[in-house]
């Protein structure tokens, strides 16, 4: 089998690697090495949700991992290639407790996770504490790519991610509610979680640069059924539109609750890639129909045949998350790292250095992913965003989706159309 991307030739700075090992094959690396055996495995963490509802987005990343395993045959560095996953349950402590099982096996060359940003806030500082690297093929909040502690930035050396940044996601939505749909007010519901925070904030600072105004802040809590006290607020404050960033369940209940709440019948309805699955939109139904919602779109001949691998090789269903692009690139990046940095004795046994693989992830530029042109960034607010924000849409919900089952949904604006104003 043909390895599905020939890899991009990549400029590294040599110096930023002469020093992982001496002459003698010894270890000098700052941050320690991982020795491969001449019959050993190349060896992957997972930090990916496997449980919790919904659990897909793990079993999607895991898939789209495998299929860049068998663009490779299953090998590299002469290598059989391994995959140990971790559920992470998109919880904050569950997966720090999945992260040290995960750095108590030194076998593990890197991580592939998390799938959810609140899970990335309790393993991060145990990925970088152990001088490993984990990228995310999903998490999206600002925070995690921030390096400010007083503006609540989580940011951890060893962090990289080929989602988009939701300061893109953000301004992306606030310029078509204000340039679009012409509208000059609006209102944010989120519930604390760093991705539904991060993103609302987002969205409401690039709005307000526009010219328009937040007339109501609100947040709910993860759970919560009973949202009038929220949307009675916004109808008082005029909003034209609604943005809610949160997750299926939370937002099907705004979306039925907003429908019934007097003053906001005709408000524009807008959510985005957290709730941005077919089983949302059978389980909100006819309330959802015109909601509007921004997430990942990935378009192009590499991806239709990236489809047509996984429809034979996975499900003929196809992908359930809309992350699953971006966990292919995600293992190619890391893969390529690899391929990079790796020494090998005169026994055949094959030197990893930690610190030297962290630098040719930031070395990469121009890598062609199936998500647009990937080159990891280094320096706060982007610090590990590989990716720019070119592979985003706004959907629109249609009764195709919410009766009859149809997905995806129809695509309205994407981000070239912003791009081009």
């Amino acid at each position: 089998m043909k390895r599905y991307f020939p890899l991009l030739v990549l400029v590294f700075a040599i110096a930023a690697f002469s020093a992982v090992a001496h002459a003698s094959g010894e270890c000098a690396d700052a941050l320690g090495c991982v020795e491969v055996a001449p019959d050993d495995n190349i060896v992957i963490g997972g930090l990916l949700r496997l449980s919790g509802s919904p659990s897909r987005a793990g079993d999607v990343t895991r898939s789209a991992f495998q299929l860049a395993a068998l663009a490779r045959e299953g090998r590299l560095l002469g290598r059989e290639i391994e995959f140990i996953v971790e559920d992470s349950a998109c919880s904050e402590e569950i997966a720090r407790e999945a992260a040290r099982r995960i750095v108590a096996n030194p076998a593990i060359v890197g991580v592939i996770g998390t799938n959810c940003s609140l899970a990335a806030k309790g393993a991060l500082p145990i990925i970088s504490a152990a001088g490993w690297l984990m990228m995310s093929p999903a998490n999206s909040s600002p925070f995690l790519t921030n390096a400010d502690r007083e503006a609540g930035g989580l940011y951890q050396p060893g962090y990289y991610r080929t989602a988009h940044n939701d300061l893109f996601q953000g301004a992306f939505s606030a310029q078509f509610a204000a340039s679009v749909l012409g509208v000059t007010t609006m209102a944010t519901i989120d519930d604390g979680d760093p991705y539904t925070t991060g993103l609302s904030r987002a969205m409401a600072a690039a709005f307000e640069g526009l010219g328009g105004e937040v007339v109501y802040r609100g947040a709910i809590s993860r759970g919560d059924s009973d949202m009038s006290a929220a949307l009675g607020a916004i109808a008082a404050a005029g909003a034209e539109l609604v943005y809610f960033p949160v997750f299926g369940s939370e937002a099907q209940f705004i979306i039925e609750q907003l429908a019934e709440t007097p003053g906001l019948e005709n408000t524009i309805m807008m959510s985005a890639d957290g709730a941005l699955s077919q089983s949302f939109a059978q389980g909100a139904g006819e309330a959802a129909r015109g909601l509007y919602m921004s997430g990942p779109h990935v378009a192009g001949d590499a991806y239709a045949a990236f489809l047509q691998r996984w429809r034979r090789e996975i499900d003929e269903a196809g992908p359930s998350n809309v992350f699953h692009a971006h966990a292919y690139d995600a293992a190619n990046l890391l893969f390529a790292a690899l391929e990079t940095v790796a020494l090998e004795r005169d026994d055949g046994t094959l030197i990893i250095g930690r610190a030297a693989l962290r630098e040719a992830l930031f070395a990469i530029e121009g890598y062609p992913g199936l998500t647009g042109s990937l080159a990891c960034q280094d320096e706060s607010p982007y610090a590990g965003d590989c990716a720019t924000g070119e592979a985003l849409a706004i959907f629109q919900l249609s009764g195709s989706e919410v009766h009859d089952g149809n997905w995806p949904p129809p695509v309205v604006w994407t981000a070239g159309m912003a791009e081009d104003g």
